[in-house]
C-alpha cells in the first residue's frame, strides 16, 4: 500500500474579466442568459471582490462594504445572520459543502445568492480555513437576474 498524499490546495486563479473563465462557466451564464432574456444582466457594476467571514456556524463575522452593497443589506444586518440565509433556495446542500470544507479547509466553485431584493447572483468563490478557524471567502459576481 503507498503512503497517503497530504493535500494541498489547488492554486488560486485570478480571473481579470469575465472573459477568461472557464468555458463550462461561460456556458452556464450563457444559457442562464438566453433562457432569461436581457433581465438577466446584472443592474450594478460589477465589483472584482466581495469578501465575507463566517464562523463555523456559518454565521458572518466580517463583510466588506462592497458584499453588503451587492446583496442589498446593511453591516450590522448581515452580522445577524448566517450564510445559510443568503443561499438560493435547493442551488446548495450547505451542511454537505461546509463538511467537506471543514476537511479540506479550501473549496472553490459558484454559488448562488439571494439579495434582499430576491434577486439571484451568481459568484465564483474562493475560500480557506484560517488559523483563527473562520472560514474567508472572496468571491466575484458571474451574472445576475436569474
Amino acid at each position: 500500500m503507498s503512503p497517503l498524499k497530504l493535500y494541498s490546495p489547488p492554486l488560486a486563479i485570478r480571473y481579470e474579466s469575465a472573459a477568461e473563465y472557464p468555458d463550462w462557466t461561460r456556458n452556464i451564464v450563457k444559457s442562464l442568459r438566453q433562457e432569461l432574456g436581457p433581465q438577466s444582466s446584472p443592474p450594478f457594476d460589477v465589483v472584482s471582490h466581495y469578501i465575507v467571514v463566517v464562523d463555523s456556524d456559518r454565521k458572518y463575522v466580517q463583510v466588506s462594504d462592497s458584499f453588503c452593497q451587492l446583496v442589498g443589506y446593511q453591516r450590522e444586518e448581515l452580522l445577524a445572520r448566517r450564510y445559510d440565509d443568503l443561499t438560493a433556495p435547493n442551488t446548495n446542500d450547505i451542511p454537505k459543502v461546509f463538511d467537506l470544507f471543514a476537511r479540506q479547509g479550501y473549496m472553490h466553485g459558484l454559488w448562488m445568492l439571494v439579495s434582499r431584493e430576491g434577486t439571484r447572483i451568481l459568484v465564483r468563490y474562493e475560500a480557506w480555513l484560517r488559523p483563527d478557524s473562520y472560514i474567508e471567502g472572496h468571491m466575484e459576481v458571474v451574472g445576475a437576474g436569474y
